[in-house]
Formats: C-alpha cells, sequence, structure tokens
C-alpha cells in the first residue's frame, strides 16, 4: 500500500494548519487514546502519519538504494548536517540542486541541526553563547558551528524539514545546567529563524527541551507555541533515562502542542516506544536502531528480534517471518541469512531491508488501526504478541494515562502484570 490510496476514502480533514512549506491535515482519531492519523504535504512528498523516518546519515542508508526506499514505502528519511555538512559539504551539495537531486530521492527529507554530533562524537567540544566550538577531526583544528551556520547548511542542502540548532544536554543531567540549555536553545532557534533563507521551501522545527523537569518541559514547549513553528519535535530524551521518565515527558509536551501541527519525538526506533508513543499523540520519529541492528544479524518481528546468528537457526528453512511481504522473506530463510548474517555485505544488505519493512508495517498498521477507531484493540493485541502476560511497567501505566489498562481482561480473556525493567530481554515465545 502507497501515500497515494492509504487515506483515499477519508472525507475532510477534522482540523489543518497551512505554513508556507506545510500543510497538515488530521484525518481521524482514536476516540479512546491521543492517536491521530494525518497527511502531511511536504514541498517534495505527501506523508502519512504516525511515521517511521530510516536515518541515511550521509545521505545513504548502508546497504540500500534509493529505489529499494520507495518500493518499501519510506515516506520521509533523515540525514545528518554535520556529517553532509563535511562531506560532500555545502558547495558541492549546491551545485547538485540540494541533497534530493544529489541522491537521487524524490520523497521526504528531514536534516537534524548538527548539534547533537558535535557534543557527542567529537572531541573538545565547548558549548558558549555563539555556538557549539569543536575540534575539526579532519585537521584538528577548532571550528564553530553557530545556529546561523546549522541553518546555512541545511539551507544548502534543501531537506523538507530542517531542525533548530539545540543546546544538547544527556537527558541524565540535573542542576542549573539543564535549565541553562532550554533557555539557550529558545535564543538559537531565534537565530535560526532570522537566518532561515528559504522558509516557502523549508520547514524549520523548534525542539522541546528541558530534560526530564516538568516544569522547564512545559515553558519550553509553551515558549515553542509562541514562534508559530510548521511543526515541534520532542528532543533530550532516549539518552538513557528510565522509561518511566520518558514516556511522561513525551505526553506532557504532547499535551501543549497544538494538535494541528504535527509532533516529532526524535530518536525513537523500538517497535513498543512507537506504539505507545502514537497513543500519546505522537506522528513522526526516527532512529538508527532497525538499519544498525541489521547489521549486527539481527532481523525484528513482531514478538522482539531474532538474533539470527546464533546456532539455532543454522537448519531453520523459514523465512524471518511469514506474515511479512517483504523481498528478502519472500525469497530468503533464516538459515541462509544465519549463514552470512555479520559476515556477508549480502546478509546486511537483505536484514536491512526486512527491518525497514518491519517498520513501514508496523507504521501502517498503527494509521489503519487508528483510521478504523479501534487502536485500543490494536495495541493490546501487539502487547500480548511481544510481551505475553508480564508486561514493562513504563508500558503499562503510560497506556494507562490515555485509558487503555491492559492490567483489566479484555473480551478474549487477555490481562497483563506491570514488572520492573525497561526492555525486552528475549523475543515472546
Amino acid at each position: 500500500m502507497t501515500a497515494t490510496d492509504e487515506f483515499a476514502r477519508l472525507g475532510a480533514p477534522l482540523e489543518s494548519s497551512t505554513s508556507p512549506a506545510l500543510k497538515f491535515e488530521v484525518l481521524a482519531r482514536c476516540s479512546t487514546t491521543k492517536a491521530r492519523a494525518s497527511r502531511m504535504h511536504l514541498p517534495h512528498y505527501t506523508a502519512h502519519t504516525p511515521m517511521f523516518m530510516p536515518v541515511g546519515t550521509m545521505g545513504t542508508i548502508k546497504g540500500i538504494t534509493t529505489g529499494q526506499l520507495e518500493r518499501l514505502d519510506c515516506h520521509v528519511i533523515l540525514g545528518n548536517t554535520y556529517h553532509l555538512g563535511s562531506q560532500p559539504g555545502p558547495e558541492l551539495l549546491e551545485k547538485a540542486g540540494g541533497l534530493h537531486k544529489f541522491m537521487a530521492w524524490n520523497r521526504g527529507l528531514l536534516t537534524d541541526s548538527g548539534g547533537f554530533q558535535m557534543v557527542s562524537l567529537l572531541k573538545l567540544a565547548n558549548i558558549t553563547e555563539e555556538g557549539v566550538e569543536f575540534e575539526n577531526p579532519h585537521d584538528g583544528k577548532l571550528m564553530m558551528l553557530t545556529p546561523e551556520m546549522s541553518i546555512g547548511l541545511q539551507n544548502a542542502i534543501g531537506a523538507d524539514i530542517m531542525m533548530q540548532l539545540d543546546d544538547v544536554v544527556s537527558s541524565l543531567t540535573t542542576g542549573p545546567r539543564v535549565e541553562e540549555a532550554m533557555w539557550r536553545s529558545l535564543r538559537w532557534l531565534d537565530r535560526g529563524i532570522k537566518a532561515h533563507k528559504r522558509p516557502t521551501e523549508q520547514n524549520l522545527f523548534p525542539i522541546v527541551q528541558g530534560g526530564l523537569d516538568e516544569r522547564l518541559r512545559t515553558l519550553s514547549a509553551q515558549e515553542l507555541v509562541k514562534r508559530e513553528a510548521p511543526g515541534y519535535a520532542i528532543g533530550g530524551l532516549s539518552g538513557g533515562e528510565a522509561k518511566g521518565s520518558f514516556w511522561r515527558m513525551v505526553s506532557l509536551s504532547t499535551d501543549i502542542l497544538p494538535t494541528t501541527k504535527p509532533r516529532y519525538c526524535m530518536g525513537v526506533g523500538y517497535a513498543e516506544d512507537l506504539v505507545v508513543c502514537s497513543a500519546l499523540g505522537v506522528d513522526m520519529y526516527d532512529c538508527v536502531f532497525p538499519t544498525r541492528t541489521a547489521r549486527f544479524g539481527n532481523a525484528l518481528v513482531r514478538t522482539g528480534s531474532l538474533a539470527l546468528r546464533q546456532g539455532k537457526y543454522r537448519d531453520d528453512h523459514t523465512p524471518i517471518d511469514p506474515d511479512c511481504d517483504c523481498p528478502t522473506c519472500a525469497q530468503f530463510t533464516r538459515a541462509y541469512l544465519h549463514t552470512s548474517a555479520t559476515k556477508e555485505t549480502t546478509g546486511c544488505h537483505l536484514i536491512t531491508v526486512h527491518n525497514i519493512a518491519f517498520q513501514m508495517r508496523l507504521m501502517r498498521d498503527i494509521r489503519t488501526a487508528i483510521v478504523e477507531d479501534r487502536y485500543p484493540q490494536f495495541v493490546r493485541c501487539f502487547v500480548q504478541t511481544r510481551f505475553g502476560k508480564t508486561v514493562p511497567r513504563w508500558v503499562v501505566e503510560a497506556l494507562q494515562s490515555v485509558n487503555i489498562d491492559l492490567t483489566v481482561a479484555d473480551e478474549s480473556g487477555y490481562s497483563a502484570t506491570a514488572v520492573d525493567g525497561d526492555f525486552q530481554k528475549e523475543p515472546n515465545v
């Protein structure tokens, strides 16, 4: 199913917003949770949300062509401003007519600001009011990335959606540094808005910050709403914080951000996170996890993740997922993939194709369930398949906050017991 026919039978939008380079239409709402299904018109493509965006750091997803991504029905993919700014560089990208033409991708593109890489990957990163000072990994010279430079690079790249440069702090950081970063990010946003040269062709999304502090998150979101951006991101999470804190910050943010604008939760890609955060009102996600874990031989299925490099798959002549219609599952067995996973580029490629297909199918199923107003039933079925009778406490509590109580038996008799622990260690069998 493609984006051209998925919502064809739906009527007029329930609500919408129009910005110079983005039109967002809410087409259906879950009557129980905060989930909604929407159409997002971008300069290069009309995407459907909730959606997952694979990460193509340097304008490519390792081992996958743009044609394959189209056939897998990816609507938007991510590029990394820091890496693209280093190579191939803004001058070459401008000569090529932007990253879309350079990489032969006719659908949506989103670029991050480059700030996270400055702080997390580089030596001697120093944040000042001017910007982020860092040591260039190529020649060792000190360089400065300012909000204006970040926007300039992203204008050259030409993505449909650009992210503001924010003052990045770990989600585990507490104390005055968190508040300092939140207010500085707002000031940097205002500088970025002034520097934005292509507002009718590209969208600048601000980022909700504030760590795990409810007061700061609230202030940040309220201040961002005043800027009347085309869409908003929820940042500063997925950095090792307890999942109980994670979902509360997400839900707090979606309660404040406008219902007529897209909401993007940055760095989220685990299947249970996508299902829960969609119930909390999030529309967009990205994460390196599905493609990175494929390169370690891990294939995603609804019960969890299959480590195909393990010996138990040596004689398993079934596809990764019998219900999956991706090219990998249609042609190759777990036994074949076991022989090549982590050893041959072919195995990495085939598992990557499957994992992207898995994410796209999950998001289509989420959208369909919202449109048909059966999202609570979909959630319960997903949770039962993934976890069985014992479910991480954060999942139970997050869903209870939007009126899905897994501890109460449904018509099939299924109910769950909340257990401590944020992540699933083994696939549910």
